[in-house]
């Protein structure tokens, strides 16, 4: 701790965003940088605890007090080790994580004003890679047993980078055109550069780590051919699987499955030309978007920067306390209202409201949705609320309705029922302890295991898989 006083006189300060009316034209990364300076002097705010809840939280269990030291010292090239040694991949966290460790920081719970952990995460990687640091690492001796890695999003990534770095030969199988899965294709350019995914996929296949692009598990290689010409196989694929509304007028032209915007954007931005007929865009259109979560928030930016004339986001949930909820006290994470940087750029948003049904004009073409106010009563013996419609209904006119509502399971049909492997109750891939799941040698990480959820928590769970596969390899 460098400088014991610094937390007392030297206030959190953000990077921000770029300004609204700048930013909400273009797909370029919103969020700006601090220059070196002031990014030291955030570091030199870490009060390095004695029970350090940041890392308590933080799914990788990231050395925050250690690498926020260093950075303040300007040890950069240490920094960029200790938190390399705990999370593959700081570049994506360090852009599109919800900071769970700042949730949780002291210093936060104390003053309000948690440590900037999430942007000096990603100052110090981008530094590692400016200044020449990352380099590839080339395994001196190969164990002569070869891994597929199915689906190349997070956790795939992270389990290919760790097998591949124990020395085990990698195939990274990719039904997309290129690697990174939801990261990819998922998440915004606005919010991650696509360059950024480049960059690593380059280093890993420097590294040794070999992607096959195009290719269908289940059908362009099979389960069969997968058994027999691998020594084990990680299953990564995610969950895939939306949540549907099966409500009437869900056929109709202009209703869309939040992931069919947002990947069908992110193709367009890179250069793959939609013919007209296929595209789907909000511009001049007032778009509704259904589901207050990321991913919701997502296609708010999305639909902005297509020109739509109005975005409403509405949420069947109470909306949450702005501040404090007493229901997930410090340190657990806080579910308390949160304003993203697309919500900034003009959305309104409403809460505990349910859709009806949408309506159609006389081309089939989505005109309106009718809504009804929500309540949610509590449970007698304290169990799950019940919801409550009111009566309370209302038409708005929209011509093109998002569902954001989140992700069941993931995708049964195709490689996982032809492997045969057993699911939980969420219809989740089941595995044991570790981590294999019903059918010899095959494993599974991230969502396709836990159901929807973070992508440090899938970089977590990509790292942990691989090291009960190298265990498994190393004992054959």
């Amino acid at each position: 701790m460098g400088n014991p006083k610094a937390f007392l006189t030297i206030d959190r300060k953000e990077a921000g965003y770029r300004p609204v009316e700048e930013r909400k034209y273009d797909f370029s990364e919103v969020e700006q940088t601090l220059n070196t300076t002031d990014r030291m002097a955030q570091a030199s705010r870490c009060m390095d605890c004695g029970v350090p809840f940041c890392h308590w939280a933080c799914p990788l269990g990231n050395l925050n007090p250690e690498w926020q030291d260093m950075l303040y010292k300007g040890k950069w090239r240490d920094a960029a080790y200790t938190l390399l040694s705990t999370n593959n991949f700081p570049e994506f966290t360090g852009r599109i994580c919800p900071a769970l460790c700042e949730k949780s920081c002291v210093l936060g719970h104390s003053s309000g004003q948690a440590v900037t952990c999430r942007e000096n995460e990603v100052a110090i990687i981008e530094k590692a890679y400016s200044e020449g640091y990352i380099q590839p690492r080339i395994p001196k001796v190969r164990s002569g047993k070869k891994v597929a890695v199915i689906g190349s999003g997070p956790s795939g990534l992270a389990a290919a980078d760790c097998l591949n770095q124990d020395g085990h030969t990698v195939t990274v199988f990719e039904k997309n055109e290129k690697p990174g899965g939801l990261l990819r294709f998922g998440i915004p350019d606005f919010k991650l550069s696509k360059k950024v995914i480049d960059r690593r996929i380059k280093l890993m296949q420097e590294e040794g780590v070999e992607f096959k692009t195009g290719i269908k598990a289940g059908v362009d290689v099979t389960a069969d051919a997968l058994l027999k010409d691998f020594d084990a196989v990680c299953l990564c694929m995610g969950a895939e699987q939306p949540r549907d509304l099966p409500v009437e007028g869900r056929e109709l032209k202009g209703v869309h499955f939040a992931l069919e915007l947002l990947q069908q954007q992110n193709r367009v931005n890179s250069g793959v030309s939609v013919p007209d007929s296929d595209r789907i865009t909000a511009k001049d259109k007032r778009v509704i978007v259904i589901g207050g979560g990321d991913t919701g928030s997502d296609c708010v930016g999305t639909a902005i920067r297509q020109g739509a004339k109005s975005v409403m986001q509405i949420e069947i949930m109470p909306m949450p306390p702005k501040d404090f909820n007493p229901s997930t006290p410090w340190p657990l994470w806080p579910n308390i209202l949160r304003t993203s940087s697309s919500h900034k750029e003009g959305c309104e948003r409403r809460w505990c409201l349910t859709t009806n049904k949408f309506i159609g004009d006389e081309n089939g073409c989505l005109k309106a949705i009718e809504i009804e106010e929500v309540e949610w009563q509590p449970a007698p013996g304290g169990g799950r609320p019940a919801m409550v419609k009111t009566g309370k209904k209302e038409t708005l006119e929209v011509e093109l309705a998002l569902l954001a509502m989140g992700f069941t399971q993931p995708k049964h049909p195709g490689l996982l029922d032809s492997l045969g492997v057993a699911y939980d109750a969420r219809g989740n891939v089941a595995t044991g302890a570790n981590m294999m799941t019903s059918v010899n040698k095959v494993f599974a990480a991230g969502d396709v295991n836990t159901g929807a959820s973070l992508v440090v928590r899938a970089i977590a769970s990509g790292r942990r898989t691989a090291k009960f596969i190298n265990d498994f390899l190393t004992l054959q």
